[in-house]
């Protein structure tokens, strides 16, 4: 009951925290961790202690799992270079500044300070994940930190284990205890079995959930299913002697890769949906229980032979110095790999590197490594309170700065706009394919035909309602009146609906089957709708070139004088309104868009097939090929 109890409370605390600390934009770990601290002096609340083994057995394998699902393994693998030195170069060369720092302000070990610079090393996967994505990064500044922070725990991990055995001290944690004498080639087996071995274990497991899956029918199997991948492949990495973390990213690597072929739309809907549930609690109940047992590891401090003014000082030092270590790396490091890297991918600019360089939030993998540490380990207490002060004071500092010196910098993520346009180029080629399909199915119902053609055009004038102003009579776009009138119809049919319900003649199942039914789409339609809001919020300005130009995008004129001043010219003529205006290229007649009713530009092709029209919306410069159908 007191364990019910306690899991309650911690789960209704998070939630409450989180809530409140959204609209203040405060980082809600360190709200729940001064709530833990002010909960741990109350008599009434539960000595709560947080084993070592619950964290890196229990909440460090879902944790990592569900940041490896949202990565994208193409992105990772194109930007392998900057990500490896990253998450071995500089996690290697952090570990090793903290430990000089550290040696030199405490009387402990060298190799103790060593344990203590892998334990503050690497960033925490989840963080950076938020931060970069709630903020706006370009996309190869949030890749690159994704993957930085997914694989550098190996390296952090395993470098604490060879550190600890080099001490000399034993631990009854599994994955930290060595035996024997540590050398140049121990450490080297150490890591390559680790590297090695981790990635093997992944991708067994993947293969294997991979069979598993594509027998399952229904989406809760397959939600359950993924929630032991983690730990399938965590725990038998570690009994190998293997890296569990790396194979639990290389598992969530590859399962998010192939997931359109092994799961349903439903499936992965699903998993969507609870591993988010999860990622929050488990992240956050973290730093709460950490917060519950601050007041204890103060009292330890202060019971041990260095002071804790000296405790708190020699932590704000190292906290200094892991902030000061990751520019002096980076800069270098990112000049050296942009010599090497002889690709066409633009590389990161002295913003961007600005950016990425105070982008190093520590979390969950800190607070769990520093739990690890043997009982025997030479003042102890203060090395964990150090990790918590390295842990605190980068959250605090660069989550609630790095906002402020991206838009100082200009460093943002691309223009909604730019995502617009290339999201239409997708769907229409994606389209087009499905058409072409259609097409060649034999005995062909033409009124089907028609149907299935006409909703694949409003999938993709969906997308192209989103750019540039309205035209004149238009209050709003044809995707948004069918969106605001589709609304209506929902709150309409869900009040039948209820009262059906409340009347008790019609079977529970069968009522919530439309209930499902009418949740769904009414979900696709709020997610419209918000992707239309942020586009039409944008500023506008100009978008770079968004692919790779055909030979009628090279060949045509950039632009024409346009025929007319006041808008689409058969509009006008016909009395038609308007949504947004194209001008061919080649003559500049000026006609309307596909979501108009005169659909003059398409037209105006067909007739004359001049291949090329441009957008005569404000701040918008792209080009769409006809005979290509390529944006450029």
């Amino acid at each position: 009951m007191t364990l019910a109890l306690t899991l309650a409370a911690i789960a209704v605390t998070v939630i409450l925290v989180a809530r409140l600390c959204a609209p203040l934009g405060l980082p809600s770990p360190i709200a729940l961790l001064l709530v833990g601290l002010v909960a741990s002096v109350l008599p009434f609340v539960p000595d709560v202690s947080l084993d070592p083994d619950v964290v890196l057995f229990g909440l460090l394998p879902p944790l990592l799992y569900a940041a490896a699902l949202g990565t994208s393994l193409v992105d990772i693998r194109a930007n392998r270079r900057a990500i490896l030195g990253l998450s071995v170069g500089l996690v290697l060369f952090t570990t090793f500044g903290v430990a000089l720092v550290a040696w030199w302000l405490l009387p402990i070990p060298f190799t103790v300070a060593v344990a203590l610079g892998a334990i503050v090393a690497p960033p925490d996967a989840v963080a950076a994940t938020a931060v970069a994505r709630g903020i706006g990064l370009p996309r190869r500044v949030t890749t690159i930190l994704e993957g930085e922070s997914l694989l550098n725990d190996a390296t952090a991990l395993v470098t604490l284990r060879t550190a600890i055995a080099a001490a000399g001290l034993a631990t009854t944690h599994h994955g930290f205890a060595s035996h024997g004498a540590v050398t140049v080639g121990s450490v080297a087996r150490d890591f390559g079995l680790a590297v090695v071995g981790g990635v093997g274990v992944g991708w067994v497991v993947f293969v294997l959930i991979g069979l598993v899956r594509k027998q399952l029918t229904e989406a809760s199997w397959d939600t359950a299913l993924s929630f032991a991948a983690p730990f399938l492949s965590y725990l038998p990495a570690e009994q190998l002697g293997a890296s569990g973390v790396l194979a639990v990213v290389t598992t969530g690597l590859m399962l998010a890769h192939k997931a359109p072929v092994l799961q349903s739309a439903t499936s992965r809907l699903s998993e969507r949906i609870n591993w988010a549930s999860v990622t929050f609690l488990l992240e956050n109940a973290v730093f709460l229980l950490i917060g519950l047992q601050l007041s204890r590891l103060v009292t330890d401090v202060e019971a041990s032979e260095i002071t804790l003014g000296r405790a708190v000082v020699v932590g704000v030092a190292v906290l200094v110095t892991v902030l000061a270590l990751r520019p002096l790396w980076l800069f270098p490091f990112t000049w050296l790999v942009t010599r090497l890297d002889r690709s066409d991918r633009t590389p990161l600019d002295v913003p961007g590197v600005t950016v990425t360089s105070w982008a190093g939030m520590r979390g969950v993998v800190t607070l769990a490594a520093a739990l690890t540490l043997p009982q025997s380990t030479v003042h102890r207490p203060t090395l964990v309170l150090i990790a918590l002060i390295v842990t605190v004071g980068t959250l605090a500092l660069q989550s609630t700065t790095l906002p402020t010196l991206a838009r100082a910098l200009d460093v943002r993520g691309p223009d909604p706009r730019e995502d617009a346009l290339q999201e239409a180029t997708v769907v229409q080629a994606t389209t087009g394919a499905g058409l072409r399909a259609l097409d060649a199915e034999a005995d062909l119902d033409p009124a089907i035909a028609q149907e299935l053609r006409a909703n694949a055009e409003l999938r993709v004038n969906r997308i192209w309602e989103r750019l540039g102003t309205l035209g004149p009579s238009v209050d709003e776009t044809p995707s948004e009146a069918r969106r605001r009138l589709r609304t209506v119809m929902l709150e309409a049919e869900r009040r039948e609906l209820l009262r059906i319900r409340d009347e008790d003649d019609v079977d529970h199942e069968i009522l919530s089957s439309v209930m499902n039914q009418l949740d769904a789409e009414e979900a696709a339609l709020s997610w419209r709708t918000a992707r239309a809001a942020r586009v039409r919020d944008t500023v506008v300005r100009t978008p770079d070139q968004v692919s790779r130009a055909c030979e009628h995008l090279v060949d045509e004129p950039d632009c024409a004088v346009p025929s007319s001043a006041e808008g689409c010219e058969q509009c006008l003529r016909e009395g038609l309104t308007w949504v947004h205006l194209r001008i061919c290229t080649r003559c500049g007649h000026v006609g309307c868009c596909d979501s108009s009713p005169g659909q003059h530009a398409s037209r105006h092709f067909g007739d004359t097939q001049h291949p090329v029209m441009r957008s005569l919306e404000p701040g918008e410069a792209w080009r769409w090929c006809f005979v290509d159908e390529v944006l450029g």
